[in-house]
């Protein structure tokens, strides 16, 4: 099983695109289309596109090999 790493937000959800920022999988907003585009990424087992995206607590996304939980700050 791959490591699963825990993200914890302080909102309702983050989207896609600031998830990716957030994570360092990518360095500016500018990169969020094409890293999308050249990537497979994966959101509840679901290959997902969409920058804007937007991700719940205990959603999972799967990036590079690295699985990552949403979680909310306090839970």
């Amino acid at each position: 099983m791959r490591n699963l790493e825990k993200i914890t937000i302080k909102t309702e959800y983050i989207k896609l695109g600031q998830f990716l920022k957030f994570t360092g999988l990518i360095d500016s907003g500018s990169e969020e289309k094409s890293f999308l585009q050249n990537n497979k990424v994966l959101v509840n087992e679901v290959d997902e596109q969409r920058r804007g995206r937007k991700l719940y607590p205990k959603d999972k996304v799967e990036v590079k090999g690295q699985v990552y939980e949403i979680s909310k700050d306090g839970n």
